[in-house]
């Protein structure tokens, strides 16, 4: 069986390190000649600060613009911090806007005043623009390089301006009609513009129904927005209608893939990092772990309480014990399932606050089947070790358990987001603490109950 073209690529580039390591330099030079652009970027990212430095020189000058935009914003800044001035200017006026714009929502104040006193004065303006927009709304990833045609032009004189300017735009295939003040009025495709009569007019084959966003809106709603209608592009005009930018498909995506990489790293208990998992070093990755950790220590405290304040009950039935790292197994992963699938639903647009009365039903009732089938499995295994009145304890704590955890690892994000929290905060690791401590307040309480302690 074949290999995958990237996967020989990726195989090939492992060899890299080893080549600047030994000096090898021209060798390396010719290794990275071979690949496309993407696996070199990502190759690049791996590399600690002094290889990425040597490996972007060995790249010629137009490939080296092409994969600079492939790093990410901080593998972009670790490179520019080792490049002189020429290079580092000549790389980042070569930058669309859009992507130039991005690397600098993270650089020190001092950094974006020198790029941008380097930059032309068009494309200064430009970045400019999109630096002013709040940090994740459209207008910080949009691109200003967006082909406009009045409405009440032709189909010929749309076909002259994208011979005209479009070498300087995002994209070819979506153009906007506009009034004399720029108003949007619709959205032309560039098919639409090849197979009309030359005479035909904008303002009768533009779609006044196309999706657009505006510059304030959310990126990362509007890139879902995008995948849902299977649009290649958004465009985005301002509060007053107004055209200023357009929402390409391949900035949609790394913008879905930086909140994807966000969610999963808060709904593992740790804070988002920048760059490539592979040139993080182990501080900053022990860094950005260490916080959660120690707030899910504390918060875990609540366990020892409860556990404190039914010791008589465990004293008098010290093989309630055996059954606790069961119990709480159990009711923390049926919590964090729960959550986990509430937060995927929000982030693909599938629920709203307005779900929560339907999602607690739901989750409670998958909560109560999911206990009762464990319930069977614990009665047989506690009559089995310690006899059946504690058996019967350890299963309707089972059901009673599953059933809240669930319940509240669905409804938890849909509230956090009510109130602005980042609803991957309070998933897995929270909600599994949370339920923790109240599933075993449950289970002392029937044990009381059950067997009169």
């Amino acid at each position: 069986m074949s290999k995958a073209p990237d996967t020989v690529a990726s195989m090939a580039l492992e060899d890299l390190t080893r080549l600047i390591d030994e000096q090898l330099l021209d060798d390396a030079a010719v290794l990275l000649a071979e690949q496309p652009y993407h696996v070199i970027g990502d190759e690049l990212g791996r590399l600690d600060d002094v290889p990425l430095a040597v490996a972007f020189r060995l790249l010629k000058k137009d490939t080296g613009i092409e994969v600079f935009e492939e790093l990410d914003a901080f593998d972009q800044q670790r490179l520019l911090e080792s490049l002189r001035d020429e290079p580092f200017q000549e790389l980042v006026e070569a930058m669309d806007p859009d992507d130039r714009a991005r690397m600098l929502q993270e650089a020190p104040a001092k950094v974006v005043k020198r790029v941008l006193a380097g930059l032309s004065p068009a494309e200064r303006a430009m970045t400019a623009t999109l630096l002013g927009y709040p940090r994740g709304s459209v207008g910080r990833v949009m691109t200003p390089e967006v082909l406009a045609v009045p409405a009440w032009s032709t189909a010929a004189e749309a076909l002259h301006v994208i011979r005209q300017k479009g070498r300087q735009a995002e994209s070819l295939y979506t153009m906007a009609a506009v009034d004399s003040q720029r108003h949007l009025l619709g959205v032309v495709e560039l098919s639409a513009i090849v197979v009309a009569d030359p005479d035909t007019l904008i303002k009768d084959i533009l779609d006044p129904d196309a999706v657009i966003a505006k510059a304030t809106d959310s990126a990362e709603e509007a890139s879902r927005l995008m995948r849902e209608t299977n649009a290649h592009n958004m465009l985005v005009v301002d509060s007053e209608e107004r055209l200023v930018g357009l929402l390409s498909i391949d900035d949609a995506i790394e913008v879905i893939e930086e909140a994807d990489t966000e969610d999963t790293a808060l709904q593992a208990g740790s804070t988002p990092w920048a760059g490539h998992y592979m040139a993080v070093g182990v501080l900053r990755l022990a860094r950005y772990r260490a916080l959660w950790l120690s707030l899910l220590l504390v918060a875990a405290t609540l366990t020892v309480s409860v556990t404190q304040a039914f010791e008589a009950t465990l004293m008098q039935v010290a093989q309630l014990a055996l059954f606790i790292p069961m119990l709480i197994g159990a009711g923390g992963n049926a919590g964090a399932q729960a959550a986990t699938a509430s937060v995927r639903a929000q982030a693909i647009g599938e629920l709203r606050f307005s779900d929560l009365p339907r999602v607690v039903w739901r989750e409670l009732r998958v909560g109560l089947l999911l206990g009762g089938m464990l319930a069977v499995l614990g009665l047989a295994v506690g009559t089995l070790f310690v006899g059946p009145g504690i058996a019967l304890v350890v299963a309707l704590s089972l059901v009673l358990i599953c059933a809240w955890a669930a319940t509240i690892g669905g409804a938890m994000p849909l509230l956090a987001r009510r109130v602005g929290i980042d609803p991957a905060v309070v998933s897995a690791p929270l909600v599994t603490t949370l339920v923790d401590a109240t599933g075993l307040v449950i289970y002392f309480l029937i044990a009381k109950l059950v067997l009169g302690v």
